[in-house]
């Protein structure tokens, strides 16, 4: 199983910004999202990446093959983020994928059931148990939210005004299910999304302004 090579500091070596790797099982909504977040401005070096592997187990497990040669230097504030969502995992899948990356330090950004939900967040204060990823597309394509919602579709700025109470959404619905001692990565865990985490430290890290 391939490891990522963490890099050490030579005396000397110039300057980098830290670089937070965001691994992605999709190729559009979440990679397209996170990149916006990059700018000239900004004090980290961000990186969205797509994972051929839509398991959260092997997304997990294959991160070293999915950054490949990149440098990783976690002394220096670097950091490995997964981001994926419930889809046909299992319980002990998600329960393995999270022990694996608390052991190698990498983050996890969960959504149950889909990326959207994070969105859906930003305009509802969605509480009801969500079927799936259609269902919460669904909801996002009334008039209140995005109508004419589609996974390619750039909505960042526009969801920019509503960030922090889509983030307190978030917050609210993990202490809901805690409260109820259920783990955050378990299918019964629903709505849920961890994407909060991931965005905050953006923002904090990223000094972005406006932003």
């Amino acid at each position: 199983m391939a490891r990522i090579k963490e890099h050490k500091r030579n005396a000397g070596r110039r300057p980098r910004r830290p670089v937070i790797y965001i691994i992605c099982e999709g190729s559009e909504t979440e990679v397209n999202y996170f990149r916006r977040f990059r700018t000239r401005q900004s004090n980290i070096d961000i990186r969205p990446i797509t994972s051929q592997y839509k398991s959260a187990l092997y997304l997990v497990e294959r991160a070293a093959d999915t950054i490949k040669q990149e440098p990783y230097y976690p002394e220096d504030g670097d950091q490995i983020w997964c981001v994926f969502d419930r889809n046909g995992n299992t319980n002990e899948e998600l329960q393995k994928a999270e022990a694996i990356a608390a052991r190698r330090g990498y983050s996890i950004a969960f959504s149950n059931p889909s990326f959207e939900l994070w969105y859906l967040l930003h305009f509802i204060d969605q509480r009801a148990y969500l079927t799936d990823a259609d269902t919460v597309i669904a909801k996002l394509n009334m008039d209140k939210c995005i109508p004419n919602y589609d996974k390619s579709g750039d909505y960042f700025d526009a969801l920019i005004p509503l960030r922090q109470q889509a983030i307190d959404r978030a917050m609210a619905l993990q202490e809901y299910h805690k409260s109820n001692g259920l783990p955050l990565l378990h299918r019964e865990s629903n709505p849920c999304t961890t994407v909060a985490q991931l965005v905050e430290l953006l923002q904090i890290r990223a000094r972005q302004n406006g932003r």
